[in-house]
């Protein structure tokens, strides 16, 4: 597939602020990250919701016709994009007013409380919702699995857990670090995971899966067009062997190897920013993989021989 910027900013940006939203309820419910005050959840508080609201943001700029972004709520009971949208969008007021109650109310415990809990559960579902955008997409391989919103969960929680982690002053940081470096090997597990699965030989379509014919090898002899078309172009995409291996190394390098670096040696919090710095990076570059990687079936019929 062709990657488009605005999708992977929107993936990423969203993915880190649900993370970062979601983590932050969970450590002022149960304080793992120690005794926080309202400073100490405003910020991050903040961040997160910026990072949301520039991620949707970013997103209606891939639709073709952006002042119709509205209509991407409307098929809720079919679409994981609706669903997505929907339920984003829920966040947002939920997540405002928990911001706000923590700020002017900070006393009234069990309203911040149920504002949060709120607030969190519909992280939840749009980070999930997004993964299975394309994992229910049966027409590539590459997407159409469990490990998808599997990585998107692992990759938005621990990369809000790093950004949680550096805007927590050291002595509020409690259990923040084990958490960080436990979702820092999830992720990784996983991602290294999903890798190696989509290159599994034996479950890659062919084009003798496509055409039925299972007798004996089939070849497309004339692809019916001598130039590029619309769907070689956005759904053909495809990247040298070298540059997937060097791109994959530089994944694991910035998001992961850095970080676990930096956690493992008493960090600061400049390097702990650093350390964000690099992960989110790393993670951009994920997120282009995860859109070059795929092949759809629609290329067995222009040529291809499996996908």
């Amino acid at each position: 597939m062709h990657p488009a910027f605005s999708v992977i900013f929107f993936t990423v940006s969203s993915g880190a602020g649900f993370g970062l939203f979601a983590l932050l309820i969970l450590a002022e419910l149960f304080q793992f990250g120690g005794a926080l005050n309202s400073r100490t959840i405003l910020l991050p508080g903040i961040l997160a919701f910026m990072l949301i609201a520039f991620g949707f943001l970013s997103s209606v700029f891939h639709l073709a016709n952006p002042k119709n972004s509205w209509r991407a709520v409307a098929r809720f009971r079919t679409s994981w994009l609706s669903r997505e949208g929907l339920f984003g969008l829920l966040f947002f007021p939920f997540a405002f007013s928990y911001l706000v109650a923590t700020w002017l109310l900070p006393d009234w415990v069990m309203i911040r409380h149920t504002l949060g809990i709120s607030a969190l559960l519909l992280a939840w579902a749009a980070l999930f919702s997004t993964g299975m955008i394309y994992a229910c997409l049966k027409t590539i391989r590459q997407w159409n699995t469990p490990l998808t919103p599997a990585n998107y969960m692992a990759l938005g929680h621990f990369s809000g857990a790093l950004l949680l982690l550096t805007l927590t002053p050291p002595g509020q940081q409690g259990m923040l670090p084990f958490l960080t470096g436990a979702l820092l090997i999830v992720a990784a597990l996983t991602k290294a995971i999903y890798y190696f699965w989509i290159y599994a030989p034996h479950i890659s379509p062919t084009i003798n899966t496509a055409t039925g014919f299972n007798r004996a090898k089939v070849k497309i002899l004339d692809p019916g067009h001598t130039h590029g078309t619309f769907l070689t172009q956005e759904f053909g995409f495809q990247v040298a062997r070298k540059y997937r291996l060097i791109l994959k190394t530089f994944v694991f390098i910035a998001a992961f190897i850095y970080p676990m670096i930096v956690l493992l040696n008493a960090p600061s919090q400049i390097s702990l920013a650093i350390a964000a710095i690099s992960a989110l990076l790393g993670m951009i570059a994920e997120r282009w993989l995860f859109f070059a990687e795929a092949r759809h079936v629609v290329n067995l019929y222009h040529g291809a021989q499996r996908c």
